[in-house]
């Protein structure tokens, strides 16, 4: 059995992981408040933001935990397609809770129908990318700590959406962003105490790309993707602020035309 080190640089990874989620997750709350407020196309346009943020900001806390994670007597390498498809997953099935949520007219079904397919999705997403993992040797899994690991999913999904229903201001969306990443951060380590490793030590050439190749490049550009948006959300004016704006610039349109 190969020794499995899940933090190869301290702190650093877990650390710099669970800021992502939670960078993601408050993104995606803020939008989908936003998109509850709005009508029409811009309620799409918020529920698609909301989805891509959560599932980038997931599939980057994933990767970026594995940064640290290494097996003793093995290189690791990485599956691009799969690895690829991974992210895509995420996205997508985050989307249909979200949009669940999003458009549901009976509240509590749409958050339980959305809670169910986005964690089942950050599930698929967190054991995709595992598959996605090449090394000299078998993988194996704890069925109970893997069924956990989807249940925590779950619950944190629900628990995230609920907190879009329900949670409007800043201060608060920030504090049940800092538990959601709690909660997407132990669904991972939870996942990866189930996995054992069995090395066949051996000098053939792996598939796939080395982490610093792909999957390091690719998680700061999903990050950078984040930060960006995020200060897009903070200064995008609000519903409120549109209709104040609107209505400041009636009185003067009314003396104008006098």
């Amino acid at each position: 059995m190969g020794h499995l080190d899940h933090a190869a640089f301290g702190w650093l990874t877990p650390v710099l992981s669970y800021v992502m989620a939670c960078i993601g997750a408050a993104l995606g709350l803020r939008c989908t408040v936003r998109a509850l407020a709005a009508t029409g196309r811009a309620r799409r346009n918020w529920l698609i933001t909301a989805a891509s943020a959560i599932g980038t900001g997931i599939w980057t806390m994933h990767f970026v935990a594995m940064l640290g994670f290494s097996v003793s007597g093995t290189e690791i390498r990485y599956d691009v397609p799969l690895t690829v498809l991974s992210l895509l997953v995420a996205m997508l099935v985050v989307g249909a809770g979200v949009f669940a949520v999003g458009y549901g007219r009976d509240r509590g079904r749409a958050l339980l129908v959305g809670g169910l397919t986005t964690g089942l999705g950050v599930a698929s997403m967190h054991y995709l990318g595992m598959a996605a993992v090449r090394l000299h040797g078998s993988v194996d899994y704890d069925p109970l700590l893997v069924a956990l690991s989807v249940a925590i999913a779950v619950v944190a999904a629900t628990a995230a959406l609920w907190a879009a229903l329900h949670i409007t201001s800043p201060l608060a969306v920030a504090a049940a962003s800092l538990v959601m990443g709690v909660a997407v951060s132990s669904m991972h380590y939870t996942g990866m105490m189930a996995v054992s490793v069995r090395v066949d030590p051996s000098s053939a050439a792996l598939p796939g790309a080395t982490a610093m190749q792909f999957v390091f490049p690719l998680a700061v550009g999903l990050g950078s993707y984040l930060f960006l948006t995020s200060a897009f959300v903070a200064l995008s004016p609000t519903a409120v602020e549109h209709e104040a704006s609107a209505s400041a610039q009636r009185p003067v349109e009314s003396a104008t035309a006098h």
